[in-house]
């Protein structure tokens, strides 16, 4: 698989990157190791993992899988840091971050995270001070780079700009948000932001939560995660009219193709400017395997231009 730079960064990442969302509730960790495994097998680094993410269970799976076989050095660890609340603040504060930091590193099994991404904003908090969770995180050896997850364009700005003041090592590289040809709202103002400080785009959900890859054109299957009580709403969120004309465009280029509907959606946001990695999640490694061939897909310009318009947001 090949690798993308995150920004101007230094960070290398492969430009798909594997999720773990599901890991701990809907995927075991039989079913998680598989999917690692085959990730890193394909030439997969980026792993995406956050500890809101089954109360903490996904890491703990991920750091057992990591201390049984597949090596910490093969990977490119990015941990989202929650909201936690407690006697040292909750939110950006910086107490509360750390904390949180050094939780997600003891369920990890490891000293430091590649890419620590933090709270896009928050309006309780200094700025100056949440960036200073970030200098001590590097300068301990905790964390080596820090990006934010769904921050605006000007919110973006104005931390770039007051982390350059403040040192390069705060300054974000990355930006973490939802992506697809069914949510493009970032292309408004945190791609053209991300575009001038450099910053790398870190799609999730490029599958539409799944409904681009047309298993919902026909109703609800019950082994999809439109059917699973914990993750229904997340589905349904992505389900509407609009949504169904994008879909039968995809359906209609995958067609003419000669591939997959996952493929064709995959593609069209790994390609899109700015994009460093698209992250996939799967249910198991077959359907893991679906979304890493892709990685050979490109498509044609009258294709990408044709999904372009029909997606056009409103």
């Amino acid at each position: 698989m090949r690798r993308r730079r995150v920004g101007t960064s230094g960070l290398q990442v492969s430009r798909i990157g594997l999720g773990t969302m599901t890991w701990g509730d809907d995927t075991d960790a039989d079913a998680a190791t598989a999917q690692l495994v085959a990730f890193v097998d394909a030439g997969g680094t980026f792993i995406e993992t956050a500890d809101v993410y089954a109360d903490g269970r996904s890491q703990e799976i991920l750091g057992k899988i990591m201390a049984g076989g597949v090596r910490r050095e093969e990977l490119v660890l990015a941990g989202r840091g929650g909201l936690p609340a407690g006697v040292l603040g909750e939110g950006a504060a910086r107490g509360a971050l750390l904390r949180a930091l050094d939780a997600t590193l003891r369920r990890l099994g490891t000293d430091h995270l590649d890419l620590w991404q933090l709270p896009g904003w928050d309006d309780e908090v200094p700025l100056d001070e949440t960036l200073s969770a970030i200098q001590v995180a590097v300068l301990t050896g905790r964390v080596r780079y820090a990006g934010l997850v769904a921050p605006s364009g000007w919110q973006l700005s104005t931390v770039a700009e007051r982390a350059r003041v403040l040192g390069n090592i705060t300054v974000p590289v990355s930006a973490q948000v939802e992506y697809s040809l069914l949510i493009r709202t970032a292309e408004a103002e945190l791609v053209p932001a991300a575009r001038h400080h450099g910053v790398g785009l870190i799609a999730w959900a490029p599958l539409g939560r799944g409904v681009l890859t047309g298993k919902y054109a026909g109703g609800t299957p019950a082994d999809s995660r439109a059917a699973s009580p914990v993750l229904a709403p997340y589905v349904e969120a992505r389900r509407n009219e609009r949504s169904a004309r994008i879909v039968h465009a995809v359906l209609t280029a995958a067609d003419g193709l000669g591939t997959s509907p996952l493929a064709v959606a995959l593609a069209w946001v790994r390609d899109r400017p700015g994009i460093a990695t698209a992250v996939v999640g799967a249910r198991d490694a077959a359907q893991l395997s679906a979304s890493m061939a892709t990685e050979t897909i490109e498509l044609p310009a009258e294709i990408r231009a044709a999904l372009d318009d029909v997606s056009v947001p409103v």
